[in-house]
């Protein structure tokens, strides 16, 4: 064990890797006689594997039973450096991996981090793309944004609206996208849907974006903050292949993986000038099309994959909210009334028609068809909007 905690000083450290390490061999020292009666057979020469031999190690090996309860805080907080060093260390892998490194990574990292279930998700974003967010149902509007609710039924979203960037704790982002889609709609057009997005288009979107915000003075005299994680999802919805999806959680690994300044969630030209500028410096980036049907739908999105290279903790595919749907148990009460609200597959028309069709459907309801349809693809619910225009003109 003395020798697998020393041997990073033989390594060659980035400034980012050397301050982790010094943290985690003050935390060792809290546990060394724990850690001590570890028998280390693995020794692995890299500051990458180190990271990853030594979490495997306090997770697996180390005798927790015969630890002192202060001593769990530690262990800890050192579990919590090696995920930050593994995270850093994997995105400084970036800035020098080829094309094919940089696919094979992504292929090697499928079943931790859900990546067929994220890539249904942008298959279905790829659908929604050219459709304006004012037009989209409340469902595939949220799909869009990254928030994911209860209402999402898992035959038609079968995948985790919040993979790479959740936006539900943007709670005034939410109500202005309510209120105003149609705006959120206007800063997205400065960015084209093919090409290469130039700092001028990226600009123009960041202007509009951010005056909706200051124009939102409710609680603030002089309005919001626009805040960069929330824009970074629909920018990166809109271009996986030329943004990254963040959180304020990414931020900070991120850019000592990248060796860049750090920014905030609201700079947005430190999101500009330090990641995507050199982003597109890498040679995985600047990549020519690949002929190859399945390096292509990785290199569409090959932006928005960087957060494959995040540390992946046991079961985080278990914990996307798609699989969490799917395998609630249905309760013995709604199973036997067999009374389901789950979307199904059918175009807004279908299920109006279907209705429609009913025997105790009134005549002047037929006169309302093209209202009908607007609100169920707004996501509204067929018998209770129905319900509603009975009240109405019945």
């Amino acid at each position: 064990m003395r020798k697998l905690l020393t041997s990073p000083v033989k390594m060659a450290l980035s400034d980012a890797e050397n301050t982790i390490y010094q943290n985690i061999l003050e935390y060792a020292t809290e546990l060394s006689l724990n850690l001590m009666a570890v028998k280390v057979t693995n020794h692995p020469d890299d500051f990458l594997n180190w990271s990853a031999e030594l979490l495997r190690i306090t997770n697996q090996d180390l005798n927790q039973d015969l630890m002192d309860p202060p001593q769990f805080v530690p262990l800890k907080k050192m579990q919590e450096l090696l995920v930050k060093a593994i995270s850093l260390s994997q995105f400084k892998m970036t800035k020098i991996a080829p094309w094919v490194i940089f696919y094979d990574f992504i292929n090697a990292q499928a079943v931790p981090q859900a990546l067929e279930e994220r890539l249904r998700l942008l298959d279905y974003i790829d659908t929604l793309r050219a459709t304006p967010i004012a037009q989209m149902s409340e469902l595939d509007r949220l799909a869009f944004v990254g928030k994911h609710t209860n209402q999402h039924d898992f035959n038609i979203y079968d995948f985790d609206c919040e993979w790479f960037a959740s936006t539900k704790a943007a709670k005034v982002f939410h109500t202005l996208l309510e209120a105003q889609p149609q705006e959120f709609d206007a800063a997205l057009a400065h960015i084209p849907l093919e090409g290469e997005v130039t700092h001028k288009q990226y600009q123009a979107f960041v202007d509009h974006y951010s005056s909706l915000f200051t124009a939102f003075t409710e609680k603030k005299a002089t309005g919001e903050k626009a805040p960069l994680a929330a824009a970074t999802r629909l920018l990166a919805m809109r271009r996986p292949d030329q943004f990254v999806a963040l959180t304020n959680a990414k931020i900070d690994v991120i850019c000592q993986g990248l060796s860049i300044p750090k920014f905030n969630n609201f700079s947005f030209d430190g999101y500009w000038n330090e990641l995507v500028t050199t982003m597109r410096t890498c040679a995985w980036w600047r990549k020519m099309q690949p002929e190859d049907e399945a390096e292509q739908k990785i290199w569409r999105n090959r932006a928005i994959l960087m957060d494959l290279f995040l540390f992946a903790e046991d079961g985080l595919a278990e914990q996307s909210n798609y699989v969490r749907l799917r395998d609630k148990p249905i309760s013995a009460t709604r199973a036997k009334s067999g009374t389901t609200t789950r979307r199904t597959k059918e175009t807004a028309e279908m299920i109006v028609d279907k209705r429609l069709a009913s025997d105790d459907m009134p005549a002047y309801m037929q006169k309302k068809r093209n209202a009908l349809v607007s609100e169920v693809k707004l996501g509204k619910n067929i018998d209770q909007v129905i319900s509603l225009m009975r009240k109405i003109f019945g």
